[in-house]
């Protein structure tokens, strides 16, 4: 049952980032892909049916996690406070811009709240992904199951090792590039032109980046976290999740190239859900790996709930994804197509 509820964790947050990461990636082109305020208007249309009920997956993820893993809900969200809180209030500034740009009228507010939603949501990419790059890596935890980290100490993934380092900011790059790609293309299937072409050429730069940083992470993220090599030796089926990622990464450059705009999208999911599932699948049975000692890390063993709260969750765990699943299938149908300017209707 602990491994089953490490997987619906990794599904929980494979979810929210493939479905919030396009309007987090949205954001953080909005500045580009849009240069009048009508444009950004269409922008801010793409995402505002779908938004706020994106995060639901962040809330649920959250929930699901104090649910099967206490023990780690409580290290990580203590261990982690300075980061988690300024995820907090980049969250809260992306929202508050969302719902204040348009009900401020002026020269000033509009274009003010823009820069607020293009910076916040560039940061919580960053950020998330070096939270990522973080648990990879590990962290410097006790023989309690403690850990307390800096923001940063000398820059270094070894040792005394603060939350960003050389190899952490790398990973927060990547995901800053990825979901710039992933919000892009989002744009580029939901707009028209000039908006459309202009998130076409940022998917096409965004492309370059992120495979760069990918190529070059890769080898750094086994290096850090030997658990991943012998994960893989032991059962090569994994390397169907790698391969995912590599296909999706190949499969976004192609179908953006060819115009094909939702299969570009789903090639951009497809690389987002592969490189999650490969950092889980490389990190069990670890659920937060130690830095510098491998047997205080907290395990799917030493970090769940008892047995029969597991059993007894789960059906209330499907009941409560299925209603979610249906809400979100809803939403999108009901808002699918092409978005348009207010005066012509969705």
């Amino acid at each position: 049952m602990a491994t089953l509820w490490f997987c619906l964790v990794a599904l929980m947050l494979t979810l929210y980032t493939v479905l919030d990461g396009f309007d987090i990636g949205a954001g953080i082109i909005h500045l580009f892909a849009a240069k009048t305020d009508a444009e950004r208007r269409i922008v801010l249309r793409s995402i505002g049916s779908v938004w706020d009920g994106n995060e639901v997956w962040l809330i649920a993820a959250g929930g699901t996690l104090f649910l099967a893993f206490p023990t780690l809900y409580a290290a990580s969200f203590s261990g982690f406070y300075l980061p988690l809180m300024i995820v907090l209030w980049l969250l809260i500034l992306r929202g508050v811009s969302i719902e204040l740009r348009n009900h401020l009228d002026g020269p000033v507010w509009p274009p003010f709240w823009d820069v607020v939603f293009a910076l916040s949501s560039s940061l919580l990419a960053i950020f998330f992904g070096a939270a990522l790059g973080n648990v990879v890596r590990g962290v410097p935890m006790d023989g309690d199951g403690h850990f307390f980290e800096p923001l940063w100490t000398d820059f270094r993934p070894v040792g005394n090792a603060g939350i960003l380092d050389w190899y952490t900011v790398s990973v927060g790059l990547a995901a800053f590039c990825a979901l710039a790609l992933h919000g892009a293309l989002w744009v580029t299937l939901k707009t028209r032109d000039p908006v459309r072409e202009r998130a076409r050429r940022i998917a096409m730069l965004a492309w370059w980046s992120l495979a760069v940083l990918t190529a070059a992470i890769t080898p750094f993220s086994l290096r850090l976290q030997p658990q991943s090599l012998r994960n893989f030796a032991a059962h090569p089926w994994g390397w169907i999740f790698p391969g995912l990622a590599v296909l999706g990464l190949l499969g976004s450059f192609r179908y953006n190239l060819a115009r094909r705009e939702g299969r570009a999208f789903v090639s951009s999911c497809a690389y987002i859900a592969g490189m999650i599932a490969s950092a889980a699948f490389g990190i069990y049975p670890n659920v937060l790996p130690a830095l510098t000692d491998p047997a205080r890390a907290l395990t799917v063993a030493n970090a769940s709930a008892p047995e029969h709260g597991l059993r007894i969750a789960i059906v209330w765990w499907v009941a409560g994804v299925a209603l979610a699943i249906a809400y979100i299938a809803f939403t999108y149908s009901r808002f699918a197509g092409k978005v348009t300017s207010e005066t012509e209707g969705y």
